[in-house]
């Protein structure tokens, strides 16, 4: 049902990097008649100016953005553009992305599946200012992040017990060489490389080698062109297989 047929329309702006995916949503949004889509946008940096430019109601934030993430562009237009919700969507819906959206002020978290009747109540709900999470599901993803966060401080004081060696194996890892190539640039067999990985493991209290390079990126230990940051929040959900 419309919010209220004497209203203007509830503008929105969409932000997602695949622009096709922008435009269908465009599409199907724009068949409810309370609802107006105003402009599709495919990166953070856009976003932020479209919300500042426009002032919809309701920015529609795919997580995954090129340069701005969509987290940092939800913070930054929660902060510069007062009376426009955000709506973070994404193709996986988990508790640290739900805490961190709400951290970061979005009304709510929405996987991309979301039927499209479902999504523009969301809408609606988000412009008359009612939560889309039960108070139940914010707490527990709240836990979760506080709990990961104190995780991380202990993780930030570990890290600086590797040795030169260590990280430097770590880089290695994180170019994607493989443990041959390593031990033979290196000049150790593949035992003594496997002892060196345990201590790492060990020192930094992670259960795979995916955890240790993301906590030494993290940190400014390791340097990678292929990972932002936004990708490292991503990446520590991975369970990286053991070597065999």
């Amino acid at each position: 049902m419309p919010a209220q047929e004497t209203h203007e329309p509830i503008t929105v702006v969409i932000a997602d990097d695949h622009r096709s995916f922008g435009e269908a949503l465009e599409v199907a949004l724009d068949n409810e008649q309370d609802l107006r889509v105003i402009e599709v946008v495919t990166d953070g940096t856009a976003a932020i100016e479209s919300a500042s430019k426009e002032h919809p109601d309701i920015v529609l934030m795919d997580l995954q953005m090129p340069g701005v993430g969509g987290i940092e562009a939800t913070r930054r237009i929660h902060e510069e553009t007062a009376g426009t919700a955000v709506i973070i969507l994404s193709g996986q819906e988990d508790e640290v992305s739900l805490a961190r959206a709400i951290q970061a002020g979005a009304r709510g978290y929405l996987r991309k599946t979301e039927a499209i009747v479902g999504l523009a109540d969301a809408i609606r709900r988000a412009y008359r200012g009612e939560p889309l999470h039960t108070s139940v599901e914010v707490e527990e993803s709240l836990r979760w992040l506080r709990r990961r966060r104190a995780q991380d401080g202990n993780i930030s004081q570990r890290i600086e017990r590797l040795t030169p060696r260590e990280l430097e194996i770590l880089q290695r890892m994180a170019n994607g060489d493989t443990p041959e190539a390593i031990a033979t640039e290196l000049g150790m067999s593949k035992h003594t490389l496997r002892t060196h990985t345990q201590n790492v493991l060990t020192k930094l209290g992670v259960h795979s080698k995916l955890d240790a390079i993301v906590a030494a990126i993290r940190y400014g230990k390791v340097r990678t062109i292929d990972v932002t940051p936004d990708e490292v929040e991503e990446l520590e959900e991975i369970e990286a297989p053991e070597e065999t």
